[in-house]
């Protein structure tokens, strides 16, 4: 049986990767995550009886827990997901996405290069290394166009920075060393287990309790939405058939204002718990000064995915916003289990007064 394993597979993203792997391949996988804030055992809490499922608490960062790591479970495949992934902590903290995203890529990559140069001829051409990364490495679009796999990486933000230079740390494996490496590139996910520091949990919690709904500036920033089991299905089959070298993006070819995501969320919510006592979900938005940085426009070109991967996405925003609060409205225990960290849905990546921009 082979085996495949997920860096960072109790985060959101994660977990619905294992969740299709399981589903969809007979591959035994093997979660590597650290369980920062936004790691989670109860994410993955269905699969822990399934024998083709293992967990293993480490970070990516710790070069011999890497290697353990390989050593014991003997992968040939690594999708490789496991970073500090939201702007704002990157502002007001860099360090850690340093540290997580361009370090623990690099000692992902050391693991896995030493770990194929030890196999069989035969054995070390079938290894795979994905490398999971996001559009905002790309910085930012005006209102036309889209990012391809062309697109020159200009990032904005710490995060974004970080993840770019563990964009060509990956790419740079492949040149140098021969790993069989792809790189991908998503739009903003949504769905099942995002973890409330993100723009459509964060609004549907704050709703359901009666709390300001936040948008950054004018909320007109756009971006393209896909939803998280889409993105899975792609990583799956960029791992399987993606080309070594190349690059392949994933967008869900759904272009919303952040006010008109906020706007969908409350309208989901009228329709499936009414506000008590009556009154507009809408009426709790309130513009807030706009993020430091903040990239206006995102758009994703997935023309390559789809002709050489078979891949299109299958969710409609319409759909998937309901079904993704409806999720939430279900799961009031994860959500508080989640949070039970010390995050209360705070806004985070405010620079102090007076400081440059």
């Amino acid at each position: 049986m082979d085996t495949l394993l997920v860096t960072g597979g109790a985060g959101f993203i994660g977990s619905n990767v294992v969740r299709a792997a399981l589903a969809t391949t007979p591959w035994r996988v093997v979660v590597l995550d650290a369980l920062t804030y936004a790691g989670h055992r109860e994410s993955l809490a269905d699969l822990e009886r399934d024998p083709r499922f293992a967990f293993v608490e480490g970070d990516i960062a710790d070069p011999a827990r890497v290697a353990e790591t390989f050593a014991r479970f003997d992968p040939r495949f690594v999708l490789h997901l496991a970073a500090e992934s939201h702007v704002d902590r990157s502002i007001d903290g860099p360090r850690e996405f340093v540290r997580t995203n361009i370090v623990g890529t690099h000692e992902m990559l050391v693991g896995a290069r030493a770990h194929a140069d030890a196999l069989p001829a035969a054995e070390r051409a079938r290894c795979r290394f994905v490398h999971v990364s996001t559009d905002e490495v790309f910085g930012t679009l005006g209102a036309e166009g889209r990012f391809d796999e062309r697109s020159p990486h200009a990032p904005r933000s710490p995060y974004a920075a970080s993840k770019a230079a563990a964009d060509h740390l990956a790419a740079a494996y492949k040149e140098t060393y021969g790993l069989h490496v792809v790189v991908t590139n998503c739009s903003n996910n949504y769905g099942p287990y995002q973890f409330p520091e993100k723009l459509i949990p964060l609004m549907t919690l704050n709703a359901l309790e009666g709390k300001p709904l936040p948008v950054y500036g004018d909320g007109r920033q756009v971006r393209d939405w896909l939803h998280v089991e889409d993105h899975a299905r792609g990583l799956l089959l960029a791992l399987q058939h993606g080309r070594a070298g190349e690059r392949y993006l994933f967008g869900g070819d759904a272009e919303r204002t952040n006010l008109q995501v906020v706007e969908a969320i409350c309208a989901a919510l009228e329709r499936q718990r009414p506000r008590p006592g009556g009154g507009r979900y809408l009426d709790l938005v309130r513009h807030v000064t706009d993020r430091p940085g903040h990239d206006r426009r995102y758009a994703v070109d997935a023309r390559r995915a789809r002709a050489e991967l078979g891949w299109a996405p299958t969710h409609s925003f319409e759909r998937g916003i309901d079904a993704t609060v409806a999720w939430y409205l279900a799961h009031g225990g994860w959500c508080t289990a989640v949070q039970a960290k010390g995050y209360g849905r705070e806004r985070l990546g405010v620079l102090p007064t007076g400081e440059r921009r």
